[in-house]
Order: C-alpha cells, then sequence, then structure tokens
C-alpha cells in the first residue's frame, strides 16, 4: 500500500505526465539475488536495476516506497543536471542504534539514505549490468562505489527527500517526506511526524475505492 500512497501523492501535485514502474520483486525474473538480514526491504538491492532496466536511456527517479511528494515533481526534475551520472540528497544522518520499522536492523553506514530518492543518468550508469548488481557488496551499491569518482554525484536540496523525526534535517518546508523509521501504516509509528499528510492521501485512495 505505501508505494500506491507515493504514487497518489505524485499525481495530485504533478503539473506533467509521470510514468511509474514498481519494483515487485516477483516481476524481476532475471534478478535471483538472496535477500539477507541487512535488507530491510525487497528493493534494497534491485533499485540498482534501474538504468539496466530502462535500457541505459534517458533519466530515471527512483524512490523509496515509504514517501509521499508534496510539491510538484517537476520541480525536482527541473533539478536535473547532465554532467552527473547521479543526482540525489547527500544526508548526514545520525542513526541510533537497534530497531526500526517492523524490528529490521538499523545500520549505520556513510552515505545511508543517499540512494532512497537519486536520479540515474542512465547513459552513465552502464556499469550497473545484471550482472554485476547480483553479484557486488550491498554496500559498494549505496556508497556509490561502482562510479569511478564522486565528483559524479550531484546534490540535490534537503527538502527533497527530508527524513522524519531524523537530525541533520533541512529548516526549508519539505517537499518530499520520508518515513524512513517507519510511518503511519504501522500501528507503532501511525501518529510521527507528518503523519496526517500521509493519511490524507491514503484516503483519497480509499474514498475512490468507495465511490467504485
Amino acid at each position: 500500500m505505501p508505494a500506491y500512497v507515493l504514487a497518489e501523492s505524485i499525481m495530485q501535485k504533478s503539473s506533467v505526465s509521470v510514468n511509474f514502474m514498481f519494483l515487485h520483486r516477483d516481476m524481476l525474473r532475471e534478478f535471483t539475488r538472496l535477500k539477507t538480514e541487512k535488507e530491510s526491504t525487497d528493493f534494497s538491492i534491485s533499485r540498482f536495476l534501474v538504468p539496466h532496466l530502462y535500457n541505459y536511456e534517458g533519466w530515471t527517479l527512483f524512490l523509496d516506497n515509504d514517501i509521499i511528494v508534496d510539491h510538484d515533481i517537476k520541480e525536482l526534475f527541473d533539478l536535473i543536471d547532465e554532467k552527473y551520472s547521479v543526482m540525489c540528497v547527500k544526508h548526514n544522518q545520525v542513526c541510533q542504534a537497534g530497531k526500526k520499522f517492523l524490528n529490521s536492523n538499523q545500520f549505520q553506514y556513510d552515505k545511508k539514505n543517499w540512494s532512497s530518492v537519486m536520479f540515474f543518468n542512465n547513459k552513465k550508469c552502464k556499469k550497473l549490468t545484471l550482472d554485476y548488481v547480483e553479484k557486488a557488496a550491498g554496500l559498494d551499491l549505496h556508497q556509490f562505489k561502482w562510479l569511478d569518482s564522486e565528483f559524479e554525484i550531484g546534490s540535490l536540496p534537503l527538502e527533497w527527500n527530508f527524513l522524519v523525526e531524523n537530525q541533520n534535517q533541512t529548516a526549508n518546508i519539505p517537499k518530499l517526506i520520508h518515513y524512513t523509521n517507519g510511518g503511519p501504516y504501522f500501528k507503532e509509528t501511525e501518529n510521527c511526524d507528518y503523519s496526517e499528510k500521509w493519511k490524507t492521501v491514503y484516503k483519497t485512495i480509499n474514498d475512490v475505492r468507495t465511490v467504485f
């Protein structure tokens, strides 16, 4: 359900047409890599297949599913800069040790959450072949070690990946709200910061279902 709430939030605010591709694991039949205990979601690694899935053409935006977009997504696409291979919010995130959503382990590592919202300049990401993504270490992928240089990573403003209830966040109004520690869709975190915004979008989907 969170992925469909995300899609609905984008459509409600967008001034341009948007195409969605959901990374359902059972649809990625070529991808046989087994999930490990360090991966809290089924798309922890498969996100790096995006350039492959788009034939290394154009730009593609990957988003975690525990997100809503509260501004026009065109504003984010307008920030694309062709000189970069990847663009993302470069968080300096401080994590508390222990557990996060659904009792999954919370790991601290360099560049944590950079890959949760990222633009791929697909033609410059040809190292991300199916075979490479199948075999590469998880941290090598999430820390962009498949790039030749960190200068290939462009910066996006912090408000375009605002981590709810985390330190080192922007004082600007969040444009993309990321419930990275668990959101309103879990009982334990149903009243987290910005929960009402998520619930409002969720109610829209349910209201449509009621009508039909």
